[in-house]
Protein backbone atom coordinates (compact mmCIF):
# COMPACT_ATOMS: atom_id res chain seq x y z
CA UNK A 1 0.00 0.00 0.00
CA UNK A 2 2.90 2.30 0.83
CA UNK A 3 4.30 2.24 -2.41
CA UNK A 4 0.53 3.27 -3.98
CA UNK A 5 1.38 5.88 -2.09
CA UNK A 6 4.16 7.06 -2.98
CA UNK A 7 3.74 6.91 -6.98
CA UNK A 8 -0.43 8.13 -6.89
CA UNK A 9 0.02 10.53 -4.30
CA UNK A 10 3.48 12.15 -4.00
CA UNK A 11 4.03 14.00 -0.40
CA UNK A 12 1.70 12.95 2.29
CA UNK A 13 3.11 16.18 4.12
CA UNK A 14 2.58 18.70 1.57
CA UNK A 15 -1.14 19.91 0.67
CA UNK A 16 -3.12 16.63 1.87
CA UNK A 17 -5.94 16.78 -0.06
CA UNK A 18 -9.63 16.60 1.51
CA UNK A 19 -12.10 13.89 0.37
CA UNK A 20 -15.69 13.28 1.67
CA UNK A 21 -16.62 10.06 1.41
CA UNK A 22 -20.58 9.68 1.56
CA UNK A 23 -22.40 6.44 1.61
CA UNK A 24 -25.28 4.60 3.86
CA UNK A 25 -23.46 1.41 4.41
CA UNK A 26 -21.05 1.40 7.56
CA UNK A 27 -18.71 -1.67 6.04
CA UNK A 28 -18.33 0.61 3.07
CA UNK A 29 -17.24 3.54 4.96
CA UNK A 30 -14.88 1.89 7.24
CA UNK A 31 -13.27 -0.30 4.28
CA UNK A 32 -13.05 2.91 2.56
CA UNK A 33 -11.33 4.91 5.15
CA UNK A 34 -9.22 2.38 6.00
CA UNK A 35 -7.73 2.73 1.90
CA UNK A 36 -7.76 6.39 2.14
CA UNK A 37 -6.74 7.38 5.60
CA UNK A 38 -2.92 6.84 4.57
CA UNK A 39 -3.04 9.44 1.76
CA UNK A 40 -5.68 11.81 2.29
CA UNK A 41 -7.68 13.45 4.88
CA UNK A 42 -11.40 11.92 5.03
CA UNK A 43 -14.43 12.94 6.11
CA UNK A 44 -17.05 10.21 6.07
CA UNK A 45 -20.64 10.64 6.10
CA UNK A 46 -23.43 8.27 6.31
CA UNK A 47 -26.29 10.64 4.72
CA UNK A 48 -27.16 13.55 2.21
CA UNK A 49 -28.00 15.72 5.40
CA UNK A 50 -24.68 15.05 7.18
CA UNK A 51 -22.87 15.67 3.38
CA UNK A 52 -24.44 19.55 3.40
CA UNK A 53 -23.45 19.71 6.55
CA UNK A 54 -19.92 18.84 6.23
CA UNK A 55 -19.56 20.93 3.09
CA UNK A 56 -20.94 24.30 5.14
CA UNK A 57 -17.19 24.26 6.75
CA UNK A 58 -15.13 22.87 4.22
CA UNK A 59 -14.86 22.66 0.20
CA UNK A 60 -13.51 19.34 -0.49
CA UNK A 61 -11.04 18.53 -3.26
CA UNK A 62 -13.02 15.13 -4.08
CA UNK A 63 -16.68 13.78 -3.14
CA UNK A 64 -16.92 10.19 -3.39
CA UNK A 65 -20.85 9.09 -2.87
CA UNK A 66 -22.96 6.02 -2.94
CA UNK A 67 -25.01 6.33 -6.67
CA UNK A 68 -28.11 5.45 -4.49
CA UNK A 69 -28.12 9.31 -3.24
CA UNK A 70 -28.45 10.19 -6.73
CA UNK A 71 -28.29 12.76 -9.19
CA UNK A 72 -30.26 15.72 -6.72
CA UNK A 73 -26.84 15.81 -5.00
CA UNK A 74 -24.84 17.14 -7.96
CA UNK A 75 -27.44 19.17 -9.20
CA UNK A 76 -27.32 20.58 -5.47
CA UNK A 77 -23.66 20.81 -5.95
CA UNK A 78 -23.58 22.66 -9.72
CA UNK A 79 -26.19 25.45 -7.55
CA UNK A 80 -23.57 26.59 -5.84
CA UNK A 81 -20.22 28.70 -7.06
CA UNK A 82 -17.89 27.40 -3.87
CA UNK A 83 -18.66 23.52 -5.12
CA UNK A 84 -19.62 23.30 -8.90
CA UNK A 85 -16.51 22.27 -10.12
CA UNK A 86 -15.73 19.70 -7.07
CA UNK A 87 -15.42 16.49 -9.22
CA UNK A 88 -17.99 13.34 -7.45
CA UNK A 89 -17.07 9.67 -8.16
CA UNK A 90 -20.17 7.41 -7.67
CA UNK A 91 -19.83 4.61 -5.95
CA UNK A 92 -21.91 1.46 -6.68
CA UNK A 93 -22.07 -2.00 -6.12
CA UNK A 94 -23.79 -2.76 -9.28
CA UNK A 95 -20.40 -3.61 -11.31
CA UNK A 96 -22.56 -3.04 -14.99
CA UNK A 97 -22.59 -1.03 -17.73
CA UNK A 98 -25.96 0.38 -17.06
CA UNK A 99 -25.03 1.54 -13.57
CA UNK A 100 -21.60 3.08 -14.83
CA UNK A 101 -23.83 5.02 -17.86
CA UNK A 102 -26.27 5.89 -15.26
CA UNK A 103 -23.39 7.60 -13.04
CA UNK A 104 -22.11 9.38 -16.14
CA UNK A 105 -25.23 10.38 -17.17
CA UNK A 106 -25.90 12.47 -13.43
CA UNK A 107 -22.98 14.09 -13.80
CA UNK A 108 -20.45 12.09 -11.95
CA UNK A 109 -16.75 12.37 -13.51
CA UNK A 110 -16.53 8.73 -12.59
CA UNK A 111 -18.09 5.42 -11.11
CA UNK A 112 -16.44 2.95 -8.76
CA UNK A 113 -17.65 -0.60 -7.89
CA UNK A 114 -17.66 -1.79 -4.35
CA UNK A 115 -16.80 -3.35 -2.40
CA UNK A 116 -13.53 -1.70 -3.44
CA UNK A 117 -10.04 -3.04 -4.69
CA UNK A 118 -7.71 -0.41 -3.34
CA UNK A 119 -5.34 0.26 -6.41
CA UNK A 120 -7.99 0.69 -8.70
CA UNK A 121 -9.92 3.26 -5.80
CA UNK A 122 -6.49 5.04 -5.38
CA UNK A 123 -5.77 4.94 -9.31
CA UNK A 124 -9.10 6.70 -9.72
CA UNK A 125 -9.00 9.45 -7.18
CA UNK A 126 -5.12 10.21 -8.49
CA UNK A 127 -6.68 10.75 -12.38
CA UNK A 128 -9.67 13.36 -10.59
CA UNK A 129 -7.47 14.94 -8.36
CA UNK A 130 -4.99 15.40 -11.51
CA UNK A 131 -7.26 16.60 -13.77
CA UNK A 132 -8.70 18.93 -11.40
CA UNK A 133 -5.33 20.49 -10.86
CA UNK A 134 -4.70 20.61 -14.13
CA UNK A 135 -7.87 22.58 -15.26
CA UNK A 136 -7.70 25.08 -12.22
CA UNK A 137 -4.26 25.33 -13.45
CA UNK A 138 -5.60 26.24 -17.13
CA UNK A 139 -8.19 28.74 -15.62
CA UNK A 140 -5.83 30.51 -13.78
CA UNK A 141 -3.38 30.55 -16.76
CA UNK A 142 -6.39 32.21 -19.24
CA UNK A 143 -7.15 34.56 -16.41
CA UNK A 144 -3.44 35.60 -16.24
CA UNK A 145 -3.39 35.98 -20.22
CA UNK A 146 -6.63 37.38 -20.49
CA UNK A 147 -5.46 40.17 -17.72
CA UNK A 148 -1.97 40.37 -20.00
CA UNK A 149 -3.67 40.97 -22.76
CA UNK A 150 -5.94 43.54 -21.36
CA UNK A 151 -3.31 45.57 -19.77
CA UNK A 152 -1.53 45.38 -23.46
CA UNK A 153 -4.51 46.55 -25.47
CA UNK A 154 -4.76 49.04 -22.90
CA UNK A 155 -1.11 49.93 -23.15
CA UNK A 156 -1.43 49.72 -27.02
CA UNK A 157 -4.49 52.06 -27.49
CA UNK A 158 -3.05 54.58 -24.93
CA UNK A 159 0.02 54.91 -27.55
CA UNK A 160 -2.25 54.67 -30.70
CA UNK A 161 -4.40 57.80 -29.21
CA UNK A 162 -1.18 59.86 -28.17
CA UNK A 163 0.15 59.30 -31.79
CA UNK A 164 -3.10 60.64 -33.27
CA UNK A 165 -3.63 63.07 -30.76
CA UNK A 166 0.08 64.10 -31.81
CA UNK A 167 -0.41 63.73 -35.79
CA UNK A 168 -3.81 65.31 -35.41
CA UNK A 169 -2.04 68.42 -33.31
CA UNK A 170 0.05 68.45 -36.39
CA UNK A 171 -2.73 68.93 -39.29
CA UNK A 172 -4.53 71.50 -37.09
CA UNK A 173 -1.77 73.55 -37.18
CA UNK A 174 -0.81 73.30 -40.85
CA UNK A 175 -4.50 74.08 -41.57
CA UNK A 176 -4.83 76.81 -39.40
CA UNK A 177 -1.51 78.26 -41.42
CA UNK A 178 -3.85 78.17 -44.29
CA UNK A 179 -6.67 79.65 -42.77
CA UNK A 180 -4.57 82.53 -41.07
CA UNK A 181 -3.47 83.30 -44.68
CA UNK A 182 -6.66 82.94 -46.22
CA UNK A 183 -8.84 85.17 -44.30
CA UNK A 184 -11.88 84.50 -46.36
CA UNK A 185 -12.27 81.36 -44.89
CA UNK A 186 -11.88 81.44 -41.06
CA UNK A 187 -13.72 78.47 -39.32
CA UNK A 188 -13.99 76.80 -42.66
CA UNK A 189 -11.93 73.48 -41.77
CA UNK A 190 -14.09 72.74 -38.63
CA UNK A 191 -17.19 73.21 -40.41
CA UNK A 192 -16.20 70.98 -43.50
CA UNK A 193 -15.07 68.55 -40.87
CA UNK A 194 -18.52 68.44 -39.50
CA UNK A 195 -20.73 68.46 -42.61
CA UNK A 196 -18.44 65.34 -43.49
CA UNK A 197 -18.98 63.52 -40.23
CA UNK A 198 -23.12 64.17 -40.46
CA UNK A 199 -23.13 62.68 -44.70
CA UNK A 200 -20.92 59.76 -43.51
CA UNK A 201 -23.44 59.36 -40.80
CA UNK A 202 -26.67 59.76 -43.27
CA UNK A 203 -24.75 57.41 -46.03
CA UNK A 204 -24.66 54.18 -43.13
CA UNK A 205 -28.15 54.67 -42.29
CA UNK A 206 -29.25 55.11 -45.77
CA UNK A 207 -26.92 52.00 -47.09
CA UNK A 208 -24.90 54.30 -50.18
CA UNK A 209 -21.80 53.47 -50.88
CA UNK A 210 -21.66 51.17 -47.43
CA UNK A 211 -19.26 48.56 -49.11
CA UNK A 212 -16.67 51.31 -49.57
CA UNK A 213 -17.27 53.04 -46.35
CA UNK A 214 -17.60 50.02 -44.00
CA UNK A 215 -13.99 49.75 -44.62
CA UNK A 216 -13.06 53.44 -43.90
CA UNK A 217 -11.62 54.76 -41.07
CA UNK A 218 -13.84 57.42 -40.08
CA UNK A 219 -11.91 59.62 -38.25
CA UNK A 220 -8.87 59.05 -40.10
CA UNK A 221 -10.79 60.19 -42.92
CA UNK A 222 -11.87 63.81 -40.82
CA UNK A 223 -8.41 64.30 -40.21
CA UNK A 224 -7.58 63.85 -43.73
CA UNK A 225 -10.06 66.40 -44.21
CA UNK A 226 -8.23 69.11 -42.71
CA UNK A 227 -5.69 68.48 -45.78
CA UNK A 228 -8.44 69.53 -48.47
CA UNK A 229 -6.69 73.32 -48.97
CA UNK A 230 -3.24 72.94 -48.11
CA UNK A 231 -2.27 73.45 -51.38
CA UNK A 232 -3.49 77.07 -50.89
CA UNK A 233 -0.05 78.13 -48.70
CA UNK A 234 1.67 77.79 -52.10
CA UNK A 235 -0.77 80.62 -53.54
CA UNK A 236 0.59 84.39 -53.44
CA UNK A 237 -1.24 86.52 -50.99
CA UNK A 238 -2.09 89.10 -53.75
CA UNK A 239 -4.62 86.29 -54.90
CA UNK A 240 -5.39 84.47 -52.07
CA UNK A 241 -5.96 87.70 -49.56
CA UNK A 242 -7.54 89.67 -52.68
CA UNK A 243 -10.72 91.44 -51.23
CA UNK A 244 -12.60 91.46 -54.15
CA UNK A 245 -13.34 88.79 -57.23
CA UNK A 246 -10.77 87.24 -58.57
CA UNK A 247 -10.04 87.79 -62.55
CA UNK A 248 -10.01 85.05 -65.13
CA UNK A 249 -5.77 84.64 -65.08
CA UNK A 250 -6.28 84.74 -61.09
CA UNK A 251 -8.84 82.06 -60.74
CA UNK A 252 -6.52 80.18 -63.09
CA UNK A 253 -4.08 80.82 -60.32
CA UNK A 254 -6.20 79.84 -57.71
CA UNK A 255 -6.92 75.95 -59.10
CA UNK A 256 -2.83 75.11 -58.87
CA UNK A 257 -3.39 75.06 -54.92
CA UNK A 258 -5.07 71.45 -55.79
CA UNK A 259 -1.98 70.33 -57.26
CA UNK A 260 0.19 72.10 -54.48
CA UNK A 261 -1.78 70.11 -51.91
CA UNK A 262 -1.47 67.13 -53.61
CA UNK A 263 2.07 67.22 -53.91
CA UNK A 264 2.95 69.00 -50.26
CA UNK A 265 0.60 65.53 -48.83
CA UNK A 266 3.00 63.18 -51.01
CA UNK A 267 5.88 65.19 -49.28
CA UNK A 268 4.30 63.88 -45.98
CA UNK A 269 3.77 60.13 -46.90
CA UNK A 270 7.04 59.37 -48.29
CA UNK A 271 8.60 60.52 -44.29
CA UNK A 272 5.92 58.54 -42.94
CA UNK A 273 5.85 55.63 -40.68
CA UNK A 274 1.90 55.32 -40.69
CA UNK A 275 0.47 56.89 -43.96
CA UNK A 276 -2.99 55.25 -42.75
CA UNK A 277 -3.83 58.78 -40.93
CA UNK A 278 -3.48 60.53 -44.67
CA UNK A 279 -5.17 57.68 -46.67
CA UNK A 280 -8.02 59.87 -48.12
CA UNK A 281 -5.84 63.00 -47.75
CA UNK A 282 -4.72 62.64 -51.31
CA UNK A 283 -8.10 61.80 -52.87
CA UNK A 284 -9.99 65.10 -50.76
CA UNK A 285 -6.91 67.60 -51.73
CA UNK A 286 -6.86 66.12 -55.30
CA UNK A 287 -10.70 65.94 -56.22
CA UNK A 288 -13.48 68.00 -54.16
CA UNK A 289 -13.11 70.71 -57.22
CA UNK A 290 -14.10 67.90 -59.66
CA UNK A 291 -17.89 67.49 -60.70
CA UNK A 292 -20.08 64.65 -61.34
CA UNK A 293 -20.53 65.70 -64.74
CA UNK A 294 -16.72 66.37 -65.85
CA UNK A 295 -16.89 69.57 -66.19
CA UNK A 296 -15.17 70.14 -62.53
CA UNK A 297 -11.03 70.69 -62.64
CA UNK A 298 -7.71 69.60 -62.32
CA UNK A 299 -8.14 66.72 -63.91
CA UNK A 300 -12.64 66.81 -65.59
CA UNK A 301 -13.16 63.31 -63.87
CA UNK A 302 -16.89 62.74 -64.23
CA UNK A 303 -19.05 60.16 -62.26
CA UNK A 304 -17.27 57.55 -60.17
CA UNK A 305 -14.33 58.28 -61.69
CA UNK A 306 -14.15 60.94 -58.96
CA UNK A 307 -13.58 59.16 -55.99
CA UNK A 308 -16.24 59.28 -53.06
CA UNK A 309 -14.32 61.19 -50.49
CA UNK A 310 -14.26 63.74 -53.08
CA UNK A 311 -17.35 63.44 -53.99
CA UNK A 312 -18.28 63.95 -50.11
CA UNK A 313 -15.97 66.96 -49.83
CA UNK A 314 -17.34 68.78 -52.88
CA UNK A 315 -20.68 68.82 -51.10
CA UNK A 316 -19.66 69.95 -47.56
CA UNK A 317 -17.21 72.45 -49.06
CA UNK A 318 -19.68 74.48 -51.62
CA UNK A 319 -22.01 74.66 -48.91
CA UNK A 320 -19.67 75.75 -46.70
CA UNK A 321 -18.44 78.87 -49.44
CA UNK A 322 -22.42 79.64 -50.17
CA UNK A 323 -23.11 80.33 -46.47
CA UNK A 324 -19.71 82.10 -45.51
CA UNK A 325 -19.48 86.27 -45.83
CA UNK A 326 -17.08 86.70 -48.85
CA UNK A 327 -15.15 90.11 -49.99
CA UNK A 328 -16.95 89.42 -53.43
CA UNK A 329 -20.15 88.41 -52.02
CA UNK A 330 -22.57 88.08 -49.00
CA UNK A 331 -23.40 84.76 -47.09
CA UNK A 332 -26.79 82.76 -48.27
CA UNK A 333 -29.02 81.38 -45.78
CA UNK A 334 -29.17 77.92 -45.34
CA UNK A 335 -32.41 77.29 -47.33
CA UNK A 336 -30.72 79.56 -50.55
CA UNK A 337 -27.44 76.86 -49.88
CA UNK A 338 -29.78 74.06 -49.36
CA UNK A 339 -31.24 74.92 -53.06
CA UNK A 340 -28.18 74.95 -54.92
CA UNK A 341 -27.03 72.15 -53.70
CA UNK A 342 -29.88 70.02 -54.49
CA UNK A 343 -30.18 71.85 -57.61
CA UNK A 344 -26.56 70.52 -58.70
CA UNK A 345 -27.62 67.11 -58.34
CA UNK A 346 -26.49 64.57 -61.39
CA UNK A 347 -23.79 67.88 -62.84
CA UNK A 348 -21.89 69.42 -59.91
CA UNK A 349 -22.68 66.56 -57.42
CA UNK A 350 -23.27 62.58 -57.13
CA UNK A 351 -26.80 62.42 -57.20
CA UNK A 352 -26.84 59.71 -54.70
CA UNK A 353 -25.00 62.06 -52.43
CA UNK A 354 -27.55 64.50 -52.69
CA UNK A 355 -30.35 61.91 -50.72
CA UNK A 356 -28.21 61.62 -48.27
CA UNK A 357 -27.92 65.37 -48.18
CA UNK A 358 -31.40 66.03 -48.36
CA UNK A 359 -31.59 63.63 -45.31
CA UNK A 360 -29.08 65.64 -43.57
CA UNK A 361 -29.13 69.05 -44.45
CA UNK A 362 -30.79 70.42 -40.72
CA UNK A 363 -27.81 69.07 -39.09
CA UNK A 364 -25.58 71.12 -41.78
CA UNK A 365 -27.60 74.13 -40.66
CA UNK A 366 -27.40 73.95 -36.68
CA UNK A 367 -23.55 73.17 -37.45
CA UNK A 368 -23.66 76.57 -39.53
CA UNK A 369 -24.88 78.36 -37.28
CA UNK A 370 -23.24 77.45 -34.17
CA UNK A 371 -19.63 77.52 -35.66
CA UNK A 372 -19.60 80.80 -37.17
Amino acid sequence: MENIACKHCGSMTDNIKKIILADSCVSDLVQGERILKPFYEIISVSSIFELFEALKNMTPDIILLNLTMGGDVINRLKEDARLQDVPVIFLTALGNASSQAESFGLGAADCVTKPFLPPLLLKRIEKELLFAQQTKELVESKAKLDSLFKSMETMVGEKVAEVVQMQNAVLATVTDLVEFRDKHTGGHIVRTQLYIKELVKGMFRRGVYSETISGWDVNALLASSQLHDVGKIAISDNILCKPGKLTEGEFENMKDHVSAGVEAIKRILDNTSNPALLAHALAIAGTHHEKWDGTGYPSGLKGEQIPLEGRIMAIADVYDALITTRSYKESLTHEEAAWIIESGSGTQFDPLLIGVFKDVKKEFAVIAARQR
